[in-house]
């Protein structure tokens, strides 16, 4: 068990999910202030020792993504400066990471960059949730602790109790997620073959599985414009789909998404914390978010005590 004394810190993108992950550990979020100058730069100031101490920082780098990255860079600088021991970068939802490879010549590959900051501002160790691709972990040059949400949204859909379920994959790369989700629920899989023109525009092709008189479940790591979960949707609807619902990780629910998802056939939205909720679309809405702070906290306190992580979720 580590010797060194364990500390919380936040910035602003998510406090209320630090707030939560605090409570579990019953311990207070280190003192600090994190505020704009006049001229929209980000001002810092750790407000208590943090000399030898064992520090994670809570900061999902959601929207806006610019602002919540460089908060989280200059924590991480401050805290390595005021001779913490180790700092651990607690991020949730990871930002940039739909950029992780080049898909057109002369594209930047924005995941590795991202990375590359994070390691560089004095990071020892990462902490991610469904990072769009797994790949990425590669791109740390530092440990780093990947945990799925596939298991708290399970475990909820298990809860409902439904029956004659059938799990669909919305597109070809997520083929992987769907069946682990299958399995976890004791479902069919089915997946829907899209093609995507470009960025954030998606067109359904066709829907690959046996959908007759079944309840679809669409699994996704994000939703973002909501454009392929509410066309693969009516898909799933005109294939046979007795009633339709909807998993993902990280929320992004950009502002598209609203008209989208509530002209869509799906049922109820499942989603997790990783990214705090538009309040107006959640009340509009039939959004289901479940808490992450357990597992994150969880997850925190092995570390810490140098234990398995992947033990949570074998």
């Amino acid at each position: 068990m580590s010797g060194r004394e364990l500390k919380i810190f936040c910035g602003n993108s998510h406090r209320e999910l630090a707030l939560e992950i605090s409570d579990h550990l019953g311990i207070a979020i280190g003192k600090a202030v994190v505020k704009r100058f006049q001229d929209g730069e980000i001002s810092v100031n750790i407000q208590e020792s943090v000399r030898g101490a064992d520090v994670f920082v809570v900061q999902p780098t959601c929207a806006p993504a610019n602002d919540n990255l460089m908060e989280l860079l200059i924590l991480i600088d401050a805290l390595r400066r005021a001779s913490a021991s180790r700092i651990t970068a607690v991020t949730p939802y990871y930002g940039y990471a739909r950029q992780e490879r080049k898909a057109r010549a002369r594209e930047p590959i924005s995941a590795k960059l991202v990375a590359n900051l994070i390691v560089k501002a004095g990071a020892d160790r990462m902490m991610a949730m469904d990072l769009h691709a797994p790949a990425i972990q590669g791109f740390f040059d530092i440990p780093l602790d990947h945990l799925p949400g596939n298991m708290i949204l399970a475990n909820y859909i298990n809860s409902k109790k439904l029956e004659n379920v059938c799990v669909v994959s919305p597109d070809i790369g997520g083929v992987g997620r769907a069946r682990d989700f299958a399995e976890r629920i004791g479902a069919t899989l089915a997946i829907v073959d899209k093609r995507r023109p470009e960025p954030n525009v998606s067109e359904i092709m066709h829907v690959i599985g046996e959908l007759g008189d079944r309840t679809a479940i669409l699994v996704d790591d994000i939703i973002d414009t909501a454009g392929t979960i509410a066309n693969a949707s009516v898909a799933l609807t005109q294939a046979g789909a007795r009633e339709v619902y909807a998993c993902c990780t990280h929320p992004v629910l950009s502002p598209k998404a609203f008209a989208r998802l509530k002209s869509s056939h799906i049922k109820e939205l499942i989603v997790t914390n990783s990214i705090p909720l538009n309040p107006e679309m959640k009340e509009a809405l039939p959004i289901t978010a479940l808490s992450i702070a357990a597992l994150l906290g969880e997850a925190i306190v092995r570390v810490h005590d140098d234990l398995s992580v992947s033990k949570l979720f074998g």
